[in-house]
């Protein structure tokens, strides 16, 4: 069943790419047969994520952003991370609905994720959803977050170029830099610049920015409701995806990734197969009776944990 789907995804089949998500979305068994399929086919689409205060007009800007691309000739993936469920509430029902429309052609594939409050295991979904579309044929992989909290930093950093949107003087820079955004951001996009003048804050953010490897990051300003800036924004990303190529940077960024993603899904799949098997264990049955009765120290009874966890026999999950 496996391999079928993994066929359907290398066709850019549209039902075999919402399958293929659902079960990346799952994990287990059939998650890894699946990327183990399609991972040789990954690496060419290059990945964008667009993060930045809850408000400021991303959905609207993705929406544009992917008219651009179609107008360019890009096949264009989106994963949208959604705070409540997929599909129900929430963003979906305003700005989001307008992207949604765009599902309906063959050329672009849209999903969206319920974010759940888990930030391991989503950054782990949100990283093979974009290996599925990535497989698929996509040119273009665009990630979107609602909100900037931890989640929506770790999700936005699984992607060869990072984009934050602010918007024009409501303190958003000041808020957004102490959440660590100069630091991730490698193109800034100042969006309602109609609302008022975005010139001081365009000037705010140029100041705290800084180059990374001979590119420093621009300021732009748009209104992606009309539209306008839109092209300009998608001519910076191409000429971004440009200087990653020459330089060897998307190679070595993808190399980092890829580092940080091996010991986390390892540390994961650790925890989980291990405290599955501690439950089974009657060492731990004991130790958390002694705990529970005062006779043993939650701190004493760790280090013996330790030394339960190193006497199972764990055996590598296929």
């Amino acid at each position: 069943m496996v391999g079928e789907l993994a066929s359907g995804v290398l066709k850019g089949d549209h039902r075999s790419l919402a399958k293929a998500i659902s079960i990346v979305e799952a994990g287990g068994p059939d998650r890894r047969r699946l990327i183990r399929e399609i991972y040789p086919r990954t690496g060419k689409a290059f990945t964008i994520g667009i993060t930045g205060p809850t408000g400021t007009g991303k959905s609207t800007l993705v929406d544009k952003t992917i008219e651009e691309y179609r107008r360019r000739g890009r096949r264009v993936g989106v994963l949208a991370i959604d705070p409540s469920s997929p599909f129900t509430g929430g963003a979906l029902l305003g700005d989001r609905l307008r992207m949604m429309d765009h599902s309906l052609e063959r050329e672009v594939y849209i999903r969206s994720m319920a974010s759940r409050g888990d930030v391991g295991g989503l950054a782990r979904a949100a990283r093979n959803t974009i290996r599925v579309l990535d497989a698929a044929g996509m040119d273009v992989v665009i990630v979107e977050t609602v909100g900037a909290g931890q989640t929506e930093v770790q999700v936005a950093t699984a992607v060869d170029a990072t984009v934050v949107v602010l918007m024009p003087q409501l303190g958003d820079e000041v808020q957004a830099f102490k959440a660590g955004f100069n630091e991730i951001g490698d193109i800034f996009v100042v969006n309602k610049a109609d609302i008022v003048n975005p010139a001081r804050t365009m000037f705010n953010v140029a100041s705290g920015v800084q180059e990374k490897k001979g590119w420093r990051p621009p300021v732009l300003k748009t209104v992606a409701l009309r539209g306008t800036g839109v092209p300009a924004f998608v001519d910076t990303l191409e000429k971004f995806e440009k200087f990653l190529d020459e330089n060897g940077l998307r190679e070595e960024r993808m190399r980092h990734r890829l580092e940080a993603e091996l010991v986390e899904a390892a540390f994961s799949d650790f925890y989980s197969e291990t405290v599955s098997r501690l439950k089974g264990e009657k060492s731990w049955r004991q130790l958390l009776g002694q705990v529970s009765r005062k006779e043993l120290d939650p701190e004493t009874a760790a280090g013996k944990l330790v030394k339960i966890i190193t006497g199972l026999d764990a055996s590598p999950n296929a």
